[in-house]
């Protein structure tokens, strides 16, 4: 039986009861926003993509977003510094949907990315990790240019795992660590650059969700169809859903495109 968003926003409320935690359902967005009371702080679940997990994975789709929030919002309940955790420090990739500041008004530290696309920045906290705002910038005195200079150097640390397969003559290649920084490696110019040179056709790139980065070589005009599965099928079942459109790289550039069907493609308008 397929399961709608109010049904599962009741059975996610069921799994987090007996907290001092406040719900507010939103049919139209197909949201569920988990905030503590006390804080005021909190995370809104996209419905849809769990009930898409749901829909293959059963009960362990709704605890990885059960633990998800649970470990968010503990994480909100502890006073973090910036100093000392420089290591810690990533930019995350959001769509540009995303808010620009935090439930109680403090904006967020950002920088604009694509049309589709926009980077903040996050303090790892090991299982989960926090957004970093102005108020903490302002707190400890950082200079918001070195903090994501910081957080660009360590993307670019990070290891790049790729998984390849093949389809009608078209290659794809996935990163997938799950390490929450997946769709961030998008960011690391040195390793898309070095990457492009392996390229026979063209090269085009999708984050769909935050824990994954296609890079597809599209030799063919199905190519463009089976990237668009692929997207979409991805960007449905992902816990922090970005983006279902695509990206051609060219020169070090990023430019986003609609995959219309029947393999045509349409440039979007910066």
């Amino acid at each position: 039986m397929k399961m709608n968003s109010r049904q599962m926003s009741e059975r996610i409320k069921e799994r987090l009861a007996n907290r001092s935690w406040h719900f507010h359902f939103d049919p139209k967005k197909d949201t569920l926003r988990v905030e503590d009371a006390e804080t005021k702080k909190g995370v809104t679940i996209s419905l849809p993509s769990i009930i898409a997990k749901w829909e293959t994975e059963k009960e362990a789709a709704i605890d990885e977003v059960v633990y998800y929030v649970e470990q968010t919002l503990t994480a909100f309940q502890q006073q973090w510094t910036l100093s000392g955790k420089e290591k810690d420090i990533y930019p995350v990739i959001r769509s540009t949907s995303f808010p620009l500041e935090t439930s109680e008004g403090i904006p967020l530290i950002y920088d604009e990315h694509t049309a589709e696309t926009r980077i903040y920045y996050a303090l790892d906290l090991g299982k989960t990790y926090r957004l970093i705002d102005q108020k903490m910038v302002e707190k400890e005195q950082w200079d918001v240019q070195r903090l994501k200079e910081i957080a660009r150097f360590n993307v670019r640390s990070l290891d790049v795992p790729v998984k390849e397969d093949h389809v009608a003559g078209n290659t794809f290649y996935f990163v997938n660590t799950n390490d929450g920084y997946d769709a961030s490696r998008i960011l690391n110019d040195a390793f898309l650059k070095n990457f492009s040179e392996k390229i026979k056709g063209t090269m085009v790139l999708a984050v769909p969700h935050q824990d994954v980065l296609i890079i597809a070589d599209i030799e063919n005009e199905i190519g463009y169809d089976v990237l668009a599965q692929l997207t979409m099928s991805f960007f449905a079942s992902g816990r922090v859903p970005i983006t279902a459109l695509s990206f051609l790289y060219e020169n070090g550039e990023l430019e986003p495109i609609f995959i219309l069907g029947k393999n045509r493609r349409k440039d979007v308008d910066r």
